[in-house]
């Protein structure tokens, strides 16, 4: 992304932002706050936003041990997900800026847990926007219903993520990008978008490499569960409604050993 530089600290499920204009930047999820931070000083950036997806320990850990690394952050999460450490609660369609060019869009995203915020980012009109989706939506497949129901992951999923640009590069929590895909091709064995992916993701890997980011144009074409709109997908789990085949190929998901 050009202007935000997302991946210029990457530490466990973190992921940081920065404003290169200001070099003022934003963590999201920062659960090894102490390692963040020493990346951001390498890189002479100031860390001014916590952005924090849920409530989970491996997401919203470190958020106050970050708060005693660097006095007076603003720790954002959402307003009814009982964020370890928030400061500042948001709700769907909240706005925040960070520097001078990027704005940071709140999108509710639940039923991993009830209060789940994705953040999109936007910077200058050249930037490639970003989503921060956290455990909502992953390369090629999506989180646990642990607070939800596939009414909300439907929602989620398929009319807020999916209605984002087709360019916005999609960062997501956890790097389960290669067993999802093996799962993908249990649903569609036929779709080709997907056995390439799954090639290059292993490669990757093999590689010591991450998977992130993909873009929302590729999870429409390579993840499960955001096509259960299509008939095609709801006839090949037996479901006549896109709620129906979301809950169907995420219990089988569920029950999957691959």
């Amino acid at each position: 992304m050009k202007g935000l530089l997302t991946e210029c600290a990457i530490y466990g499920y973190s992921r940081g932002v920065i404003d290169e204009k200001t070099k003022q930047g934003a963590v999201v999820d920062p659960v090894e706050p102490e390692k963040v931070i020493g990346v951001a000083k390498e890189h002479g950036v100031e860390v001014k936003l916590v952005l924090t997806t849920h409530h989970h320990w491996d997401h919203a850990g470190g958020n106050e041990k970050i708060k005693e690394l660097v006095p007076g952050i603003k720790v954002y999460g959402g307003s009814i997900d009982n964020v370890k450490g928030c400061t500042n609660k948001v709700d769907n369609g909240d706005k925040l800026t960070l520097g001078a060019d990027i704005n940071i869009l709140s999108l509710h995203t639940p039923c991993h847990t009830k209060g789940h915020i994705s953040y999109y980012l936007t910077g200058k009109e050249e930037d490639e926007p970003a989503v921060f989706t956290g455990d909502t939506l992953f390369v090629a497949g999506c989180g646990k219903f642990f607070e939800g129901t596939a009414e909300q992951m439907y929602e989620s999923l398929c009319v807020t993520l999916a209605s984002l640009p087709k360019p916005t590069q999609v960062y997501c929590g956890h790097e389960y990008t290669v067993k999802n895909l093996q799962f993908a091709q249990t649903v569609e064995p036929e779709n080709g978008k997907i056995t390439e992916k799954l090639s290059w993701a292993q490669q990757q890997r093999e590689s010591g490499l991450p998977t992130i980011p993909s873009t929302i144009a590729e999870e429409l074409e390579i993840n499960p569960f955001m096509p259960a709109d299509l008939p095609e997908v709801q006839e090949k789990v037996g479901c006549k409604s896109a709620v129906e085949a979301l809950r169907k190929i995420r219990q089988l998901k569920d029950n999957w050993r691959g």
